[in-house]
C-alpha cells in the first residue's frame, strides 16, 4: 500500500470523521493531536534476499534428493542444475513483492519494531508535532504492514502522562484495527487523548490557536 492506496482505502467521509474527531477533542484542550497513517515503515529488502536463498536452497536440495532416491527425476547436467537453482532464486527473491504475508514471514519482529519506531520518530519531526508553544503535541501513528500503533507525546505531555497510559490506548486501537474498525478506533483514541490532556490540566486558554492542521496524514 502506498499513500494513494491508503486514500483509496478510506473514503473522504471517513477521513472527514477523523478530522472532526481531532477538531472536537482539541476544542477544550491546549494540545494538538496529529493522526498519521502509513502503509509500511520499511522496505524490508532483506525479505527478498531471504526468499531468494530459501527457494534456491530448496530446489537444490530437491535435486540432490532426486539424485539419491528418485533417479527418474534426477538432473545430471551441471548447467541445467545451475539454471534451475538460479531461476528458483529469482522467483524466491521476487515473490515477497507480491505478498505482504510472505514478506512478514521473512522479516523478524525485532526488525519491524525497529523500523516502525524509527519511522514514527521521523514522522514526529516531519509533521512538526513538536512545533507548539508549550510542546503539547500528540501523534497517533499507525503502520499497517507491521500491524503496529505508536502514540508519542511531546515533552510538555510526557512529563505528566505516564507511558502505560499510552500503552493501554495502543492496545485498544490495535484491537480495533484488527477488527477492521480503524476509523472507529481512531475516533475513540483521539477522544480519549483529549480527555487525558484535560484531566492533566491542559485546558484551552483564551489566546489558544490551532497550531497544527486537523486532518489525518497519509503516507
Amino acid at each position: 500500500l502506498q499513500s494513494m492506496s491508503l486514500r483509496k482505502t478510506f473514503t473522504d467521509a471517513e477521513l472527514e470523521r477523523i478530522k472532526a474527531a481531532v477538531r472536537q477533542a482539541e476544542a477544550t484542550i491546549s494540545g494538538e493531536i496529529v493522526p498519521v497513517m502509513v502503509s509500511k515503515s520499511g522496505y524490508y529488502t532483506i525479505a527478498n534476499y531471504k526468499g531468494s536463498l530459501w527457494v534456491g536452497f530448496m530446489v537444490f536440495a530437491f535435486i540432490v534428493v532426486c539424485d539419491r532416491f528418485i533417479p527418474s527425476l534426477a538432473v545430471y547436467d551441471p548447467l541445467l542444475i545451475f539454471l534451475l537453482v538460479l531461476l528458483a532464486g529469482v522467483v524466491g527473491g521476487v515473490a515477497p513483492n507480491f505478498s505482504d504475508d510472505l514478506r512478514r514471514m521473512l522479516v523478524t519482529q525485532r526488525h519491524m519494531d525497529h523500523a516502525t519506531r524509527q519511522r514514527a520518530e521521523n514522522a514526529f519531526l516531519e509533521q512538526e508535532v513538536f512545533n507548539t508553544r508549550h510542546r503539547t503535541g500528540i501523534m497517533i501513528f499507525i503502520s499497517f504492514f507491521e500491524h503496529e500503533v505508536i502514540i508519542m507525546g511531546d515533552q510538555g505531555i510526557s512529563k505528566v502522562v505516564e507511558q502505560k497510559v499510552w500503552d493501554r490506548l495502543v492496545q485498544d486501537l490495535t484491537a480495533q484495527i484488527r477488527k477492521g474498525k480503524t476509523v472507529e478506533g481512531l475516533e475513540t483514541t483521539i477522544k480519549r487523548c483529549g480527555e487525558i490532556l484535560l484531566e492533566k490540566g491542559f485546558k484551552k486558554t483564551a489566546d489558544d490557536v490551532n497550531e497544527l492542521r486537523d486532518d489525518v496524514r497519509l503516507d
